[in-house]
């Protein structure tokens, strides 16, 4: 395995951890998540869409990450998600909402504003490496099997 591949999985394997992380925590204290959904400063109509849909992307994002063929639609989805998040942070910062308690899940809930946003800055940035990364990955083998057919 060479360099840029043991980057590429330790990335992939951050993103998953994160992931499964958040969604996990969210699912066992689904209650806490509910009421904090609740009280984001969008309508509460979207609340039961939000609990199910959001920690379920989390778990389908770490699932695409594991596999090779699927790393690629994870590590994407994984960058949507994360610049979601970050952007929503950052609407948060500059004071477009009176109160917005944090949804995340777990210890992750424990971090302020700021801290979550240079958390999700980070993140996105893996995922964007990540992206760049499988994308020579992918093409080196397209290449080589390319090469192995001449």
């Amino acid at each position: 395995m060479n360099k840029r591949q043991v980057v590429l999985e330790s990335i992939s394997a951050l993103l998953i951890m994160l992931f499964l992380y958040a969604s996990v925590s969210k699912f066992l204290d689904f209650q806490r998540f509910i009421g904090e959904m609740n009280n984001q400063p969008f309508p509460n109509s979207w609340t039961p869409f939000l609990v199910w849909t959001v920690p379920s992307l989390e778990i389908a994002i770490s699932l695409a990450l594991i596999f090779e063929r699927t790393r690629m639609v994870g590590l994407i989805a994984s960058l949507v998600l994360m610049t979601l998040f970050t952007i929503y942070t950052a609407v948060i910062l500059l004071h477009f909402f009176d109160y917005v308690p944090c949804s995340c899940g777990g210890v992750i809930r424990k971090l302020s504003w700021p801290q979550h946003l240079v958390f999700n800055l980070f993140f996105v940035a893996l995922s964007v490496l990540g992206i760049i990364l499988q994308r020579k990955s992918s093409f080196k083998s397209i290449i080589i099997t390319k090469n192995s057919f001449v």
